[in-house]
Formats: structure tokens, sequence, C-alpha cells
């Protein structure tokens, strides 16, 4: 199985997956993919996959502001969320995001 580059969101303010967030990917500052969670919090497939894997610098950005904003919160103190964190393109990652219109967290899973 070739490495990937995975995620998935949570929403622990309602308790429910956050389907229809925007997640985008960046590498020097260039995009490389834009993608948004489905009905199970998820993305219909890994935000990099084999050959688009590289050793560096990696960035995943969470749009939580729109987000929460089409759930009915007025002014959400989060709006974008940006996770920088080294990549390697031998080695699977999954980075998932839990967050609230308030804070966030998160960690390397499995």
């Amino acid at each position: 199985m070739s490495a990937k580059l995975s995620t998935h969101l949570l929403d622990t303010a309602s308790g429910c997956p956050a389907a229809g967030v925007r997640i985008e990917v960046y590498r020097d500052g260039e995009q490389i993919a834009d993608v948004i969670t489905n009905a199970d919090r998820r993305c219909d497939g890994p935000l990099l996959a084999g050959d688009e894997m590289f050793d560096g610098p990696c960035e995943i950005h969470f749009h939580l502001g729109a987000y929460f904003t089409a759930r009915g919160i007025e002014s959400p103190f989060l709006n974008v969320v940006p996770v920088h964190f080294q990549l390697c393109a031998d080695r699977s990652f999954h980075v998932p995001l839990v967050a609230s219109p308030w804070s966030y967290s998160t960690y390397r899973g499995s």
C-alpha cells in the first residue's frame, strides 16, 4: 500500500461530523489539493497519495468560519485554521481536527 495523507473533522460544539468543510493542502505556499468533507466528516479520498506525497513542510487549511456561520453561529472566533507539519513521502499521515467555533485540537492519527 502506498503512502497517503488523510484527515477527518469533528464538530465538538454539536457533537456531529463536520460535513461541507473546505480543506486545502499547501506545499511551499502553492495549493496542491482542495476538497470538501463529506457527510461522514471525511474526504472522498486521500488528500494526497502515492507520487503526490513528498518530504518536507506541509500545510492543511481547514475553513471553519464558513462552516460554523452556515450552522448559525454568529461571528465564530475561528476562520481558517492552518496546521503545519512535516510530511514524509514514504509514510502515511492522518491529521484529524477536532473543533468548535472557539477552539481546536489536532494530532497525528493512525
